[in-house]
């Protein structure tokens, strides 16, 4: 579905409401300026017509419709650089992370978004037309408005990983269990969310760098910023992922020694019940050779051996903290 398709030319909006793709062609070719063209999950019948009518290249447009890619830079004949990136947003009510896709064809005087999922890019396209002096680089500035929309959306995935990071690291360093389940969806998250932002690194390298398109020293700044932010948000994910290792072996250790501790305590009891039935065993074989169980105080004296071997194991046990 196309949500928007505007002209921009010295750095302004030039018509009200959305254009038709031929037209925003039109423009491309005969006229300055350059066309935003903004789609939301469009149907393979959408892109095929988009493609025929700026002649992208069908391996980009077959990438566009896929999902789970990995975020990359590609140039293609005719001057199209088509960029691939990774959005996330962090849902409180599951405290679970959701990804997105937001694919771009970056050609002369057009710029065409595609979105797969989770993300709004009517705020950055907001964001832009609020700065004149940005819309006059072209459609490298829409390009630096995407980036720089999904870098920023970042930063929330990160503060609420770190939220669930800590809630499970008080318990496991408390001396309680943590479930081990939550402890392992939290690395397989903080892992997915790695897979997300750092091949991302490479291609906003080579953008800032000026070896994928021209942009002037000015835009140059921006994008380098941005980058400077997701290196940032890299290196936390990169903590994240080393203290969920150390807290799930921590965990794992709790676990462990909980497990030793029960098995202590059944072992302990099992020798003091053992000891006592040895003796009741022995003498209970009752045959006529054993002359001291015709001693009338025999039965008291055994029951009380019994006992204190009994409560002499207790103790044992107790002060070597088994018990």
């Amino acid at each position: 579905m196309i949500v928007d398709c505007a002209y921009y030319r010295d750095g302004r909006r030039q018509h009200e409401g959305r254009m038709s793709t031929e037209e925003a062609a039109a423009i491309c070719r005969d006229g300055p300026g350059f066309v935003w063209l903004g789609m939301v999950e469009p149907s393979p019948e959408e892109l095929a017509a988009v493609e025929d009518t700026f002649g992208l290249h069908e391996l980009a447009v077959e990438d566009a419709q896929s999902f789970h890619l990995r975020p990359k830079v590609e140039t293609y004949e005719g001057g199209i650089t088509f960029v691939v990136l990774r959005t996330a947003r962090y849902l409180d009510d599951r405290e679970e992370v959701e990804f997105g896709e937001v694919a771009m064809f970056v050609g002369p005087g057009f710029i065409i978004s595609v979105r797969q999922g989770v993300t709004d890019l009517h705020g950055a396209r907001l964001r832009l037309e609020a700065r004149p002096q940005l819309l006059e680089e072209g459609p490298a500035s829409v390009l630096w408005a995407i980036i720089d929309k999904i870098v920023d959306d970042y930063a929330p995935v990160v503060e609420g990983l770190e939220r669930d990071i800590e809630e499970v690291e008080q318990t496991v360093f408390s001396g309680a269990v943590a479930p081990t389940q939550r402890i392992y969806l939290l690395r397989r998250e903080v892992t997915d969310f790695f897979r997300a932002v750092h091949p991302l690194l490479g291609p906003a390298a080579a953008i800032t760098g000026g070896g994928v398109l021209e942009i002037s020293p000015g835009l140059r700044q921006y994008f380098r910023d941005v980058d400077d932010h997701l290196k940032l948000v890299n290196e936390e994910i990169l903590a994240q992922r080393d203290l969920l290792t150390t807290i799930l072996q921590a965990n794992l250790a709790v676990v462990s020694a909980e497990q030793n501790e029960v098995v202590r305590k059944i072992s302990a009891w099992a020798a003091i019940i053992t000891v006592p039935t040895f003796v009741a065993s022995f003498y209970g074989m009752n045959f006529e050779g054993m002359h001291e169980l015709r001693w009338h105080f025999m039965y008291p004296a055994i029951v009380a051996l019994m006992l204190a071997l009994a409560l002499g194991l207790f103790v044992m046990f107790r002060r070597a903290r088994w018990l």
